[in-house]
């Protein structure tokens, strides 16, 4: 964790220590467990979203550019209807609408299928941008060494790109995480379903979604972080595979 993010998570520790002093939170201990487990069905989506989400944003930013015309339309058609329409009415339309044509999937998979989907639509445009922004000389390189024009994207432009791609990618992930308070709507219990159903049994909002809030920045702060380290390690072997050439 560099700096930036070790200030920020020892403020946030003190100001949760104070917040606990001035909110009073005797007797929500009993709940934390609930919590937890509200959170980390949070991760498992997260999780499964980002995996879904970076294998159909590589796939549709590739073939909206290099593929021919049907699979680019196809591609196109995916992007434009999940980045146009919400995560909320995704979510329904899988665990609702898709029941009626025979189709049914249990919530888990429909909640990462959902968030997954949506954010891959944005991150196929991410993927797009970076890879045009590689110098055009690359192309050129890699045709002089009678690469095709997939082992040139696998092997020269990819590996550029991939650089370019990362921050925003990081962007895309906590956008996911919070996109997880959805799913409680199809019945699936993550942190904000949880801290739902103990404020209505002891109507201790304030001190309830302090505590989910801390989670959420908590669960944020380590994919930043995640997402600094890679940026930090795959900028390095780029620079010393330069050096080496």
């Amino acid at each position: 964790m560099n700096n930036g993010h070790s200030r920020l998570a020892v403020v946030t520790i003190v100001g949760f220590a104070v917040g606990m002093g001035v909110l009073n939170f005797t007797g929500l201990r009993q709940f934390v467990p609930g919590l937890l487990q509200g959170a980390w069905v949070s991760v498992q989506i997260t999780s499964g979203g980002a995996l879904l989400a970076v294998v159909a944003a590589l796939t549709a930013a590739i073939a909206k550019v290099y593929g021919p015309a049907p699979i680019r339309w196809l591609a196109i058609t995916y992007i434009e209807i999940f980045r146009g329409t919400s995560a909320l009415v995704q979510l329904f339309w899988l665990f609702f609408v898709l029941p009626q044509f025979g189709i049914t999937l249990p919530p888990f998979a429909v909640g990462i299928t959902a968030l997954g989907l949506n954010i891959g639509a944005y991150g196929a445009e991410v993927i797009r941008g970076a890879i045009a922004a590689v110098p055009r000389g690359q192309w050129e390189a890699s045709r002089a060494l009678n690469l095709t024009r997939m082992q040139a994207l696998r092997r020269i432009i990819l590996p550029q790109a991939f650089v370019a791609m990362i921050p925003p990618w990081g962007n895309l992930f906590i956008e996911l995480l919070k996109a997880t308070a959805l799913v409680s709507l199809i019945t699936l219990p993550d942190l904000a379903f949880k801290a739902q159903e103990m404020n209505q049994s002891t109507l201790k909002t304030t001190q309830i979604f302090t505590i989910v809030l801390a989670m959420y920045l908590g669960i944020s702060l380590l994919i930043t972080s995640a997402m600094k380290a890679l940026d930090h390690r795959v900028s390095r072997g780029l620079r010393q595979t330069r050096t080496q050439r």
